[in-house]
């Protein structure tokens, strides 16, 4: 048999990685999943030219292609095993363009999501998705899984701020999707479809990303406290249903709470605490924020305000450090379901009477100004147990028979994949496997991955 990394490290010397220590970490992601083996290679792409060489070579060679920003991802997407090409774009960081006029930037795939922030800020702009991986996260993962987070209430999700992509295919040919222009209906929005693809269609390698003016004055920020997860969550339907648009609403439960209290070594909250973190931003920030601290008062809630913006980050810090807080714990299965904001309550009370059934703690966080939750089922060990997964379907269930869907904004990958007919159905799923053959006719990106 050929030796392919020898054949592929001609073409592209030291952008092919061996190292053992890289590849057994390209079997996991932030998923805390793990392939059953290492895989065959790494490419650290330093351009597209190296991504399309890759993609040329793996195409002849008919060699399967995981695609692999910052590895930050919560469903296995990125996970690589034998025989399998890694082709990585975190090497791909340059900030190609900010034009201020047209309220723009051109970026590389590896350029981080906060990298972008901070390097708009200046300029009186904002790349508004915000997802609590922002430190880490790739603009290019973000743009592969349609990331939302923390400013999706108001903002929207990733797809919200993306114009045009640079997309290397199966065959390593180079595509220019979308347009930099505000509108643009020229034929199939094949931009759109690119994103959330998860590295299935082909690989991203540059995008024309939408800019915010920032907003103007402090944000004002509440700090609510419940005694009961079901009446926070109503709390927040009370506030979408007054008309009020908060830049971010976030729901922690009593088990969040109290593990991101120990993991921060903050003083302890009262045992049955629930938090709700309500943000506004804009020129009418205190006066929402007065209208939602009436609501939430009269909802029964101790609340806390604030309009000096530090200590409303250092509000919202505490949700940020969830995922972290939970991973001190143990192995964690981190769920991603989504709901009517009006149903919020309803998915509220579901995970608690799927907690008492099978006996688990079930830490929950939600973007309740959107509907998306995160419960996460924390195990022992590297395999999920069968009870976990079982838990998992009935959340499924409820929430797809509240409405809803399996993932908000973390994507399918590998762990999602047995409930993805169920939620599209038969003829849906039927017509997505297609559309991915036209684009990957041999099958090679991201093979067990979505489908």
């Amino acid at each position: 048999m050929a030796d392919l990394p020898a054949l592929l490290r001609a073409e592209l010397g030291d952008a092919v990685v061996t190292d053992p220590a890289a590849l057994e970490a390209a079997r996991g992601d932030y998923s805390g999943q793990r392939s059953d083996s290492a895989p065959l290679a790494i490419v650290e792409a330093r351009t597209i030219a190296n991504v399309q060489t890759a993609l040329r070579f793996a195409h002849a060679h008919r060699l399967p292609v995981v695609p692999r920003g910052a590895g930050t991802g919560l469903t296995g997407g990125a996970t690589a095993s034998a025989g399998q090409l890694v082709v990585s774009t975190s090497r791909l960081t340059s900030i190609l363009e900010i034009n201020t006029a047209d309220q723009l930037a051109v970026v590389q795939a590896g350029v981080l999501n906060a990298d972008l922030r901070r390097a708009v800020e200046p300029h009186g702009l904002l790349f508004a998705p915000d997802p609590a991986s922002k430190e880490i996260s790739t603009i290019g993962g973000n743009i592969a899984t349609n990331a939302g987070g923390l400013l999706c209430a108001k903002y929207g999700v990733t797809r919200e701020s993306v114009l045009g992509l640079t997309v290397v295919l199966a065959d390593g040919s180079l595509l220019a999707l979308g347009h930099r222009t505000v509108k643009g209906v020229t034929g199939l929005d094949l931009t759109a479809l690119m994103i959330g693809s998860e590295g299935t269609l082909g690989i991203v390698v540059d995008a024309t990303v939408r800019l915010l003016p920032l907003p103007t004055g402090n944000p004002a920020t509440l700090s609510a406290t419940f005694v009961d997860v079901v009446a926070a969550a109503a709390a927040s339907s009370g506030i979408t249903a007054a008309r009020l648009r908060p830049a971010a609403m976030e729901l922690i439960d009593a088990r969040a709470l109290h593990g991101i209290h120990e993991h921060l070594d903050l003083p302890r909250p009262a045992p049955e605490s629930v938090q709700l973190l309500v943000q506004f931003d804009g020129a009418s920030a205190a006066a929402d924020a007065g209208v939602a601290l009436a609501i939430l008062r009269e909802l029964g809630a101790e609340v806390a305000m604030t309009i000096d913006a530090e200590e409303g980050e250092r509000m919202l810090a505490v949700r940020r450090a969830f995922h972290p807080a939970m991973a001190a714990r143990g192995s964690v299965l981190i769920e991603d379901i989504a709901v009517p904001r009006s149903a919020l309550p309803a998915m509220v009370a579901e995970i608690r009477a799927i907690e008492e059934r099978f006996g688990l703690e079930i830490p929950t966080v939600a973007h309740a100004g959107d509907g998306n939750l995160h419960p996460n089922l924390i195990y022992t060990g590297d395999t999920v147990p069968a009870e976990i997964w079982q838990a998992a379907d009935e959340m499924f269930r409820a929430a797809l028979a509240l409405g809803g869907t399996l993932t908000g904004e973390h994507g399918v990958g590998t762990l999602k994949r047995r409930w993805l007919e169920e939620e599209l159905g038969t003829p849906q799923l039927d017509l997505q496997r297609r559309i991915k053959e036209v684009f990957d006719p041999l099958g090679i990106m991201n093979p067990g991955k979505v489908f």
